[in-house]
């Protein structure tokens, strides 16, 4: 019987010891009483390594993006995007096929003429002042924020599958955030494919290269333009969380549409809203006009694309383009001036569609969904 010495000195038995795991590498050998022996030649194995470093465990993307990429995914395969876009282009390049032969006259003068790629998006053909690209772009733009945003919560609501949607691992605040950045995502592609169109046009008949400075004012002209539709996006998507019945809120965003981004029925807004609040103020008309959007991006627009403007935008045609650069040559504003002058419609305009995106983003957060 094996044997050990106590603290004391005295001999113990092994069996008064209590029960010792053997070591690693070592094996019971049931003829030496119990005694471990280590075996020399059997190698000791090594700790299992890491399975996987620190920076390779997989990250889940957030959930908006999610949201975001499947409903951009959708947008791009569904019919009213490209029905839209095919509206959008022809109210684009109708304009530009009207006011061709003047592009042309001026074509020839472009050495002296400053500007000239900017006729593309910014002149009319004689006597009518209303076809003119950036106008168009401004009354046909907004449809696509309005139809894209109309029925993207209450849509889900009818079909029934919003409490699936928020049943899913995240946040509710994914799903308004996801919508809106697919939404806009949307419109910028097709926006930047209906300048793409206008440019390539413009330079096959004008046959020459826009400036740096022509380049900087179309692509400023271009942000511009989706921070406009961004906010009837936002206007829309307010309009579906609050309103039950999709056909509603299409009813209220298209009728708003036609009275604020058309012109021929602005007037008769801004009249009924003055009359309501300030009947007896003869500058109120005035000031509710200068808060609307389609006038904060109509101002917008005439000083980017049109150097000479100092002020706010005009109807412009090709005679009264050409008799300013004729009288005042070295008027035309740099491209920092034009922001300069610019950018208080800007941050109104960035101020209202903030407000109607929060508004739609309360609304939604406080709203109860039932399966």
């Amino acid at each position: 019987m094996a044997t050990q010495l106590d603290p004391r000195g005295r001999a113990l038995a092994r069996r008064h010891l209590s029960p010792r795991p053997p070591r690693q590498g070592a094996r019971r050998d049931p003829r030496s009483g119990g005694v471990t022996v280590t075996a020399a030649s059997e190698p000791v194995a090594a700790a299992p390594a890491s399975t996987a470093p620190e920076t390779d465990r997989v990250r889940l993307r957030p959930g908006w993006i999610t949201i975001a990429a499947k409903e951009f995914a959708d947008h791009l395969l569904s019919v009213r995007l490209y029905v839209l876009l095919i509206v959008l282009g022809i109210a684009a390049l109708i304009p530009l096929y009207f006011a061709a032969e003047q592009i042309r006259s001026v074509a020839a003068n472009a050495s002296i003429t400053p500007a000239v790629f900017l006729y593309l998006f910014q002149l009319s053909p004689e006597g009518v002042p209303i076809l003119r690209v950036d106008l168009w772009v401004g009354i046909s733009a907004p449809l696509l924020g309005v139809a894209f945003a109309f029925d993207a919560v209450n849509g889900e609501r009818h079909e029934g599958t919003l409490p699936r949607l928020l049943s899913q691992p995240i946040h509710r605040d994914d799903v308004i955030n996801g919508k809106f950045a697919a939404g806009l995502a949307a419109i910028s592609t097709a926006l930047f494919a209906v300048v793409l169109v206008i440019s390539g046009v413009g330079l096959l008949r004008l046959g020459i290269v826009p400036a740096s400075s022509e380049i900087i004012r179309v692509a400023l002209w271009l942000l511009t333009t989706i921070l406009y539709v961004a906010f009837w996006l936002a206007f829309g998507l307010l309009l579906s969380v609050v309103i039950r019945r999709a056909a509603t809120s299409a009813l209220v965003a298209f009728g708003t549409w036609l009275f604020v981004a058309v012109p021929f029925f602005g007037p008769f807004l801004i009249s009924f809203i003055s009359g309501v609040l300030a009947p007896d103020d003869p500058n109120a008309r005035h000031l509710i006009g200068q808060v609307l959007p389609s006038t904060l991006y109509s101002d917008i627009s005439s000083v980017i694309l049109n150097p000479t403007v100092q002020t706010t935008s005009r109807a412009v045609t090709t005679s009264q383009y050409l008799q300013a650069q004729s009288f005042f040559p070295d008027s035309a504003l740099s491209v920092t001036q034009s922001l300069i002058l610019i950018w208080p419609p800007i941050v109104v305009l960035f101020g209202l569609t903030v407000g109607c995106f929060a508004l739609a983003y309360v609304r939604f957060m406080r709203q109860e969904v039932r399966a």
